[in-house]
């Protein structure tokens, strides 16, 4: 499934990092993570949710510098390329970019432009940045992240999310800092429905007012919000290998095939491919192998996907052109 041209929604930048690159920059700054990879070296090790959220803080660590975050984005966004993906929207979160200090996060976000750049010219991939707040920070915390968006948006930064662990708080809670996003011109989306059960993503409607939804799965549970996010076309972020890898479900168990058979607008994501030993060329290989998708079900994944992605009209045109050419 290589060949087929792939959209991406939810993919976090810090979380896509290979660990040879992570390895490679704690020898420079003489950093030990010691207990943060697995027995091979190939992918990261952790115990459950809020294990992975320690290992990926710990990751996330070593990178520093704009510069740093400039050999990442380009590292990632080489190996998404190579497995088909054409478009990419990437969580950044000034948290990690200096610390929420507006001057700072300038200089990262500068950084990982250019970058994104590069890989354009150099890979044939583009790619958006969705500015991300961390839920268990709290809303303080999120109103700064917001601010940090609000003053960078763009034609670059176009989106605004919410990640983290969904057992703190509610969605509500950061009701103000959406609220900033928005009045930016910033489109919506959050995490919701992955760790929280439904009610989480029907928060995520009412109090956040979101087009969009990280995750979503479990509205499965409950057939009025189903019903509702078909009717209203709220799209999901759907990141099956994530939620296999941590436990969720198992592959054919998964409800993406329900979702969308119930006319739900489902897309397919990799989250945090190393930690979940996935890209988006296995993503698509075992949706194939459970569910049956072919060649046609893909391009209408992936035309969901352009249609909801946080470009403009002329990048969206492109993209559509690419996927059915």
């Amino acid at each position: 499934m290589s060949d087929l041209p792939k959209i991406e929604l939810h993919l976090h930048l810090e979380g896509a990092a290979p660990p040879d690159l992570v390895r490679a920059l704690a020898r420079e700054k003489s950093v030990d993570l010691s207990g943060l990879f697995d027995a091979d070296g190939g992918g990261y090790r952790y115990d459950g949710f809020l294990d992975f959220l320690r290992v990926y803080e710990g990751a996330t660590s070593v990178l520093r510098s704009p510069e740093d975050y400039a050999r990442l984005t380009r590292v990632v966004l080489e190996r998404s390329a190579e497995t088909g993906v054409i478009y990419t929207e990437a969580f950044l979160s000034p948290d990690f970019c200096g610390g929420r200090d507006p001057s700072a996060w300038r200089d990262y976000l500068a950084a990982i432009r250019e970058a994104a750049g590069t890989a354009r010219r150099d890979f044939g991939i583009d790619m958006r940045a969705i500015v991300t707040c961390i839920r268990h920070f709290g809303p303080d915390k999120a109103r700064e992240t917001a601010l940090c968006a609000a003053e960078t948006a763009g034609d670059f930064v176009t989106g605004f999310g919410m990640g983290g662990d969904e057992g703190r708080g509610r969605q509500g809670d950061f009701a103000y800092a959406f609220d900033m996003a928005r009045e930016a011109g910033l489109r919506l989306t959050t995490h919701a429905g992955e760790w929280a059960g439904p009610d989480s993503v029907r928060q995520a409607l009412d109090d956040l007012r979101v087009e969009r939804i990280g995750h979503g799965v479990r509205a499965v549970e409950d057939a009025a919000l189903v019903d509702r996010l078909a009717g209203d076309g709220i799209v999901l972020e759907v990141c099956p290998g994530s939620n296999v890898a941590l436990g969720l479900y198992r592959w054919a168990t998964h409800p993406i095939e329900t979702l969308r058979a119930a006319g739900v607008k489902v897309t397919v994501s990799t989250d945090d491919p190393p930690f979940f030993h996935t890209d988006m060329g296995h993503e698509y290989d075992r949706l194939a192998e459970t569910f049956g998708w072919d060649d046609d079900a893909f391009r209408e994944i992936a035309r969901v996907a352009a249609r909801a992605a946080f470009c403009d009209d002329r990048t969206r045109q492109e993209l559509l052109e690419r996927i059915d050419r």
